[in-house]
């Protein structure tokens, strides 16, 4: 396959049109895989993978090809459910999830620039209904009538695959709404198809600051010179760019691989965010990783990269319980009022524990 269409502004519209949707896509590709194993998956769960992410797949097993090609193991989870997050049991009405007293999640798209085998909503990837104007009213009634919300969060699906109008509408009548601070947009669109990032959608971004994006980003392969583009353009708009990267097994799983792609967020304008751990969704587990793993790569970045390029450790706790961060433990113990600390060399140190 072609590797790096760099385009900014070229036809975003077409490389969704020519997507691959099946075995057949990737043998056109050049790309031997499984054809039987691919098919039977993407019964189960769809696949689509645009043309430009497409073009970045060198093997089916590469850090790319990983996260979006149907792996015959998505139909072999034990015990694992659609829904562990209690999403649906947290939506007052339809479209909105509200699990923290002061923030929701939006539900606007039901459309993704890629579908990604490790999704936390793979029970809705690639087969929900765009929200039809009903919901859309009930939702915006609810955000109307809860005014102790601060913060709407645009997720889906991808707000950013609507088109420039229909999220300008939604951006408005959420301003519209006192009680509402702060708009946060969650999208994988300026990684998986940053020629979706046009100038014309960066200058009606920038209408209605304080808005922020939260862009997803899992490997250093998946950094362009489009992506680089996409990037520098919202940034540009005054946009506070960050990211949340997902920890997966055989794709980012090692420390060397972690603190590559953290130095190239932070070096186009990106803020490492959160890394998540991989959620326990049904058809997601052998991305899984153990917690220690994460807690691993976490004391390896420390000292080693700047503050500002370490995210913070997150697990999503089953049930609909929130994210809790996680962190390496540098505190070894207690002594005459002394903390006994470890380093990020594994050096230990005294210090005073009292005021």
């Amino acid at each position: 396959m072609t590797r790096g269409i760099t385009d900014l502004d070229g036809n975003w519209i077409g490389m969704l049109k020519d997507g691959i949707t099946g075995a057949g896509g990737l043998a056109a590709g050049r790309l031997v895989v499984d054809a039987p194993a691919v098919e039977t998956v993407r019964s189960v769960y769809p696949m689509f993978i645009n043309a430009y992410y497409a073009g970045l797949i060198t093997a089916p097993d590469d850090a790319i090809g990983r996260q979006v090609i149907p792996d015959i193991r998505e139909l072999q989870d034990q015990g694992l459910t659609d829904d562990p997050l209690a999403e649906e049991r947290q939506s007052p009405v339809p479209g909105i999830i509200h699990r923290y007293p002061d923030r929701v999640i939006f539900l606007v798209s039901n459309r993704c620039p890629v579908l990604c085998r490790f999704c936390m909503r793979k029970r809705l990837a690639g087969r929900a209904t765009a929200p039809p104007p009903a919901q859309m009213a009930k939702a915006f009634d609810y955000l109307r009538a809860q005014t102790a919300v601060r913060e709407v969060i645009l997720s889906g699906g991808d707000p950013l695959l609507l088109d420039d109008g229909r999220l300008d509408d939604i951006l408005t009548r959420i301003r519209r709404l006192p009680h509402i601070q702060t708009i946060r947009i969650h999208s994988r669109v300026p990684c998986a198809l940053p020629q979706r990032v046009t100038s014309d959608l960066a200058d009606m971004l920038k209408k209605h600051h304080p808005l922020y994006l939260n862009i997803h980003v899992n490997h250093p392969d998946e950094v362009t010179e489009a992506v680089v583009r996409s990037c520098n353009r919202l940034a540009d708009a005054g946009i506070p760019l960050g990211s949340q990267t997902v920890l997966l097994k055989g794709v980012n799983d090692a420390a060397d691989v972690m603190a590559l792609l953290m130095r190239r967020l932070l070096s186009i304008r990106v803020k490492p965010y959160y890394l998540h751990h991989p959620d326990l969704v049904k058809g997601t587990a052998h991305f899984r990783v153990s917690v220690e793993t994460g807690l691993a790569i976490m004391r390896s970045l420390q000292g080693y990269l700047s503050g500002s390029a370490i995210p913070r450790y997150m697990i999503d706790l089953p049930g609909g319980g929130g994210k809790i961060p996680l962190s390496p433990v540098y505190i070894q113990g207690m002594s005459d009022n002394m903390m006994i600390v470890r380093n990020y060399r594994g050096e230990t140190f005294s210090y005073p524990a009292d005021a």
